[in-house]
Order: C-alpha cells, then structure tokens, then sequence
C-alpha cells in the first residue's frame, strides 16, 4: 500500500510527463502549497531554472494576513503574472504538481489569466 505522499509523487511525475509532451518550450508555471503559504514560479525547463518566482512568505507577501487562503492565491497569481509580463513571458504552461484544479489552485490559475498569462 503506497502512502498519500507517494501517490502524490507519481501524479505529480504523470502530469510533468504529459506537460513535456505538449509544451514545445514554452515556459512552465509551477503552483506548490502548505499550510502556511501559497507559492509559484515559472520555470525554463530547457536550462532548468527558475525565471519568475512569487510567494506568500516574501516580503510583499507578508501584507496578508493569512497566506493560505484563496484570496492569498488570487494575490500570488496576480503578481506572478505581473513580473513575467515584466520579464516578456506572456504564455505559459500550467503545471499543478498533482494538487487538484480546485480552491486555491483554481484561484491562482484564474488571477493569473486575468492579469495577462495565457495557459
């Protein structure tokens, strides 16, 4: 019997599989969540690094109140669309490393359309 942090493994592996097929080069937004906070980057999988990195525990982030709720997401998506518009990225490939597209996923995915990422 495998536990929940393994069956989360191989769904996270299954998804990037499945992402690299489909992707053509185009940037990957990575979403991870704990407890506490909420983070995102886009990362350059041909160099293999990190472009644009956001999250609840820097210190634009430490404004919320709470970093683990939706409107804590909607925050993170927002400004992480913002700084790779900054940077010319304006389509991506949306990675949501085996969590469910639901709640704050749903919610950082969302405000990152709306504020220009295409995915």
């Amino acid at each position: 019997m495998l536990s929940s942090s393994q069956l989360h493994q191989r769904r996270k592996q299954r998804i990037r599989t499945k992402l690299h097929k489909i992707s053509t080069g185009l940037p990957r937004l990575c979403v991870h969540r704990t407890n506490l906070h909420t983070y995102a980057q886009i990362t350059d999988d041909s160099g293999s690094k990190s472009i644009v990195l956001f999250g609840t525990s820097g210190k634009p982030g430490n404004t919320l109140k709470n970093g683990s709720n939706i409107e804590a997401a909607k925050f993170v998506g927002k400004k992480l669309a913002e700084l790779a518009k900054a940077k010319g990225i304006e389509k991506v490939v949306f990675d949501r490393s085996g969590y469910l597209y639901h709640g704050r996923i749903k919610a950082l995915a969302d405000a990152a359309r709306e504020a220009g990422l295409k995915f």
